[in-house]
């Protein structure tokens, strides 16, 4: 079997930039290389030089499709399954297939293509993608009804940006190389402004650039290189919950604001043995600035500060790292050593550090509690118990007969308890045990022996031993305490970090995990679900995970933390403490929660269409029963009449009857296509296909479909009216139901007016009545199938029009609201986009629901 084929996508800013040229230039030169390449779908839009480059080419015929009386030409994707090149060119990878395709999007064309093995190359606009969809609306007006998803741009083998300068492209318009002359002024003055191309090429590039860093940065994890490449900005601020962080936060935004394309990143380190002085409300205002600046916040766990801010920025591939200037007193420094700062510089390789200074430097050391098990601690303490009791010896030697021993055990008492407080139990027991040995030698009569003449020496001695040992009890106890607090102090904050994420409804699954791989400095964090399970073996799969690599069983992992039954949390890294479990077993079970909620979600969405179809059965069967059994009634009874032999109907009477049973197969015939259309706008397959289009076209089909009513009816249209991009058909049925609607609540003589007017890219279009109006509290209520105000009188109706009026007004990409009359009166408002707002903004353009 023949594996999955590649995908190349040429990715564009605008129309015209080239993406089409660029992608036959690419199928010239591999078919003069000898690659068997053949042209599923290209579409020239009449330009002469990209149509010349189709030369040599071997080119698919199209599949014509019949859709509502017209035809229209589109991919032929089974013959290009049996005709199996290497390569096959297919443009406009967001396009939407006419209905009664294979397939919807012709994306998923491509996928199947990709799927047979075939190599594919094709094109995209960055408006097209999914995620900034909105964003180009913002920009340009412009809404796009053709999308692609951004996992399938995301997922090609090659993207290549085909750019071009605004005004460049504006120079291609005006020449005429991109649409015809008689459309460039309008294209020129609405879509193509040199803001919005300008706009545009921003979010193509930046787009462009992110997926070339995930790229990269997998690429690196692969390779496991952890060297940095200062291939982006990337700058690291570390925050310590003191009054700087802001001060910091803010000096290196300004950092990474230089260089286009900058990344901040804010980390916060909370220490295993805990950090307190880190203000949980001070780091949560701090998180709000960084966010809204643009950067990421982290928190990490690490048992030294120095290494873990240096271990993040290098799994970031950070390339500057800002730190606040030491708050720690001169005496401090020189009693413990260099600082996180300095640490931080000598290590940090080719990261560069700045210090930033600030308010609160010399202001005094951070806070922090001090446990009896560190290293560093235990090494100064077995360094005071070795030099301590010498050192007094020798001091006490030199005062002669002076002090007693009372005194000098007191003076060893004292050394003892200085090294309890340094470095706990240990050193102080052995500071004891010297200073036992040199109070008998040297101080004890008869001294330079070990025998202790008088027994109140001796419990003198036993008196300091054990007052010795309960004091570095004590402090070691006090130590430990301390260190057990500060490690509660921890858990709590990260415990409370999870509990933010909650309460500010992150629910992404992705991110939490990321969380928990920061947090606990690990190289992947996987959930997994058991999905078989027998005496002999089980079988998992991956939900989500984050880093690398994935882990595909539970044995795969150094730590496995259950959720639930069935569910668990698989680490990568390291293995974990007892305590470290407990913490992360929160998370777990956060994560569980997290996709039962989601399964719960889809499964309620899947309930509600079923939830929504069954009332509008029950509606529907409560509420037509009348208006099918009447026209029903009414037609068989006319026939019936007309068929009976016993009577002798005359000419007259005949016609009338025959008038009678049209106009109720009539009236039946309308409801049952307004039922089919809005069960249609429901399910979301009603077809679309819209064009520019004059309100004069569509006027007299709609005062037609009124038969006598619409004599009642002025139609007072401004001179100048723009185009609208509507599907005429379907506004013909939006206009049509809103004057019926109209019509039946005027007043005798007072028929309803329709006029329009435009404003900026949107026409509105008004049906004005002098009816009874409808109150503000009941105007959402009237939209609703099935529904009439009051529901009252069931003759005139099933309570179908506005809903479906509504309905297809917006499936246009239009509106319609209610708004009062002045003086009295009901005026239903119709907006539509002109025929500027559309994809390819040139008037004339065929939009037909995406098919070009």
């Amino acid at each position: 079997m023949a594996g999955r084929g590649r995908l190349r996508i040429y990715l564009g800013a605008a129309p015209g930039v080239g993406k089409t040229y660029k992608m036959l230039g690419e199928a010239q030169r591999r078919r003069e290389r000898g690659t068997d390449v053949v042209v599923g779908f290209v579409e020239t839009h009449g330009r002469e030089h990209t149509a010349a480059m189709l030369d040599g080419l071997e080119v698919l015929p199209r599949r014509i499709v019949d859709h509502r009386g017209a035809s229209f030409t589109e991919l032929d994707l089974d013959a290009l399954l049996a005709r199996r090149p290497e390569v096959a060119l297919v443009d406009e990878l967001a396009h939407t297939n006419v209905p009664g395709s294979r397939n919807a999007k012709r994306w998923q064309d491509v996928d199947e293509l990709l799927s047979a093995g075939i190599d594919v190359i094709s094109t995209v606009n960055i408006q097209h993608l999914e995620s900034i969809n909105d964003v180009v609306e913002k920009i340009t007006g412009v809404p796009q009804r053709e999308t692609v998803p951004d996992r399938v741009v995301r997922a090609a083998d090659q993207i290549e940006l085909v750019d071009m300068a605004p005004e460049a492209l504006r120079r291609r318009m005006a020449h005429g190389n991109v649409y015809a002359a008689d459309k460039v002024d309008a294209a020129l003055g609405n879509y193509f402004r040199v803001g919005n191309l300008s706009a545009l090429r921003e979010l193509a590039l930046l787009w462009l650039a992110d997926r070339v860093d995930a790229g990269l940065q997998q690429y690196r994890e692969q390779h496991q290189i952890d060297a940095t490449w200062e291939a982006r900005e990337r700058v690291v601020v570390a925050l310590t919950g003191g009054p700087e962080g802001e001060t910091l936060i803010r000096r290196a935004a300004r950092i990474a604001a230089r260089s286009a394309g900058g990344d901040l990143l804010a980390v916060h380190v909370t220490r295993s043995d805990g950090l307190t002085g880190a203000d949980p409300a001070r780091l949560a205002e701090q998180r709000r600035l960084v966010e809204s600046l643009g950067g990421s916040y982290h928190q990490v766990v690490g048992e030294d500060i120095p290494d873990a801010l240096l271990a993040f920025a290098r799994a970031e591939n950070a390339t500057q790292l800002v730190l606040g200037g030491s708050r720690r007193t001169f005496l401090s420094t020189m009693l413990t050593g260099p600082g996180i700062g300095a640490t931080t510089i000598r290590e940090s390789g080719d990261i560069d550090v700045h210090i930033v200074t600030h308010a609160e430097m010399g202001r005094g050391r951070l806070p922090r509690a001090q446990g009896s098990l560190s290293r560093r601690r235990l090494g100064y303490g077995f360094a005071l118990a070795v030099v301590l009791p010498p050192a007094l010896a020798l001091l006490l030697g030199l005062g002669g007969d002076t002090l007693n021993l009372t005194s000098n055990v007191l003076a060893f008492l004292f050394a003892v308890v200085v090294v309890a407080l340094v470095g706990g139990l240990w050193p102080a027991m052995l500071t004891a045990v010297a200073g036992t040995v040199v109070l008998n030698f040297f101080f004890t009569p008869p001294t330079r022996t070990f025998t202790i003449a008088e027994p109140n020496n001796a419990l003198a001695l036993g008196i300091f031993v054990a007052v010795a040992a309960l004091v570095s009890s004590v402090v070691d106890r006090s130590a430990r305490r301390t260190r057990q607090a500060a490690r509660a102090a921890a858990e709590s904050e990260t415990l409370a970090t999870l509990a933010g994420t909650v309460l500010r409804g992150e629910t992404a699954l992705q991110a939490l995990l990321e969380r928990v791989r920061e947090a606990f400095g690990m190289t992947s964090a996987c959930l997994m679900e058991r999905i078989d399970s027998d005496e002999l073996n089980e079988s998992w799969r991956p939900i989500a995970s984050a880093g690398t690599p994935t882990c595909r069983r539970p044995e795969d992992g150094d730590a496995k933390i259950p959720g639930r039954e069935g569910l668990v949390l698989v680490l990568q890294g390291r293995s974990l403490a007892a305590d470290e479990r407990r913490l992360v077993g929160a998370f777990a079970a956060h994560a569980a929660a997290l996709v039962d909620r989601a399964r719960l979600s889809e499964a309620a969405a899947e309930a509600k269409p079923l939830a929504e179809a069954d009332k509008l059965r029950t509606a529907l069967l409560r509420a037509v029963g009348h208006d099918l059994r009447s026209p029903l009634a009414s037609a068989k009874a006319s026939v019936t009449s007309l068929r009976s032999s016993d009577v002798d109907w005359s000419p007259a009477e005949r016609d009338e009857l025959l008038e009678t049973a049209d106009e109720s197969l009539d009236r039946l015939s309308r409801l049952v296509d307004n039922l089919l259309d809005l069960s249609r706008l429901q399910a979301g397959v009603l077809p679309v296909f819209t064009r520019p289009t004059a309100l004069d076209e569509i006027l007299p089909g709609v005062l037609g479909e009124l038969d006598d009513d619409g004599a009642g009816v002025t139609v007072e249209l401004p001179p100048g009216l723009p185009l609208v991009e509507v599907d005429p058909a379907l506004l013909e049925r939006v206009l049509a139901n809103l004057l019926a609607n109209a019509i039946r609540y005027s007043p005798a003589g007072h028929g309803p007016l329709l006029t329009g007017s435009a404003l900026g890219d949107v026409v509105e279009i008004r049906v004005i009545d002098r009816g009874p109006g409808i109150p503000v509290e009941d105007r959402d209520r009237v939209f609703a199938p099935f529904q009439r105000l009051g529901d009252t009188d069931n003759t005139t109706g099933v309570g179908l029009g506005l809903a479906l009026a509504r309905g297809l007004a917006e499936a246009m990409g239009g509106s319609l609201r209610p708004e009062d009359t002045p003086g009295g009166g009901l005026t239903m408002v119709v907006s539509m986009p002109s025929a500027t707002m559309n994809d390819a903004p040139v008037p004339g353009r065929l939009e037909r629901g995406g098919a070009r």
